[in-house]
């Protein structure tokens, strides 16, 4: 019996991780800055306050962070608001399934709390959950366990019955950090030797994910 499952955002629910990396790049290309997409890689999963501690690690501390993120942001914005980003194959379809079968389901997002609730909506998603957190919700991002949790308690599940989707690396090790069966279903990262032992499965898409709940 399927009793809850929790959903990363972006790279998940939404193809979102990419189209935030083709605006930090045409930043990047602007300004001149090199090796933004391993920038980008490295910070995937992790909230806001710790990208920027990664890119000043890599750039220095005098790399105005702040000012190129919210060019992004609002690169990112102008093009996808509304409706318009794009989702992940296969999740209206397991997220149907799930609800009929009646699970708990949550989503835990590095992002802030006020842009997941708007995107999933925008997209006529947030319907199917019971619990939304953002990265601002909790003091320590993934990889520490701590937003999965809070979707836990929240959602009133015990975290070693509850299953957490993730594409990251970093979701991945707080999912394994929280005692979580964790499914990795790769998007801009493929699975390391590391993630292989951490996760109970690894899928090619949400598509094979319905299945294995089928089949359990």
């Amino acid at each position: 019996m399927i009793r809850a499952v929790v959903f990363d955002m972006d790279g998940v629910i939404f193809d979102s991780e990419r189209l935030v990396m083709d605006c930090w790049k045409e930043i990047a290309k602007k300004y001149a800055i090199q090796g933004i997409e391993e920038a980008c890689l490295e910070s995937l999963g992790v909230n806001a306050k710790q990208t920027q501690e990664i890119m000043v690690r890599r750039y220095g501390v005098d790399f105005p962070y702040k000012r190129y993120a919210k060019e992004a942001s609002v690169l990112f914005h102008s093009r996808y608001d509304g409706g318009r980003l794009l989702k992940k194959k296969g999740i209206v379809e397991l997220l149907t399934y799930l609800k009929e079968q009646k699970a708990k389901l949550a989503v835990a997002s590095s992002t802030r709390w006020e842009m997941v609730q708007k995107e999933l909506k925008e997209g006529d998603l947030l319907k199917f959950f019971d619990v939304v957190i953002g990265g601002d919700m909790v003091e320590r991002s993934k990889p520490a366990p701590d937003i999965f949790l809070m979707a836990c308690e929240r959602l009133g599940a015990v975290p070693e019955e509850t299953y957490v989707i993730e594409d990251s690396y970093n979701g991945i090790r707080a999912a394994s950090a929280a005692n979580m069966i964790a499914i990795m279903v790769p998007d801009l990262v493929e699975p390391t030797e590391e993630i292989r032992k951490l996760a109970s499965e690894i899928f090619p898409s949400l598509v094979e994910v319905k299945e294995y709940f089928r089949q359990k």
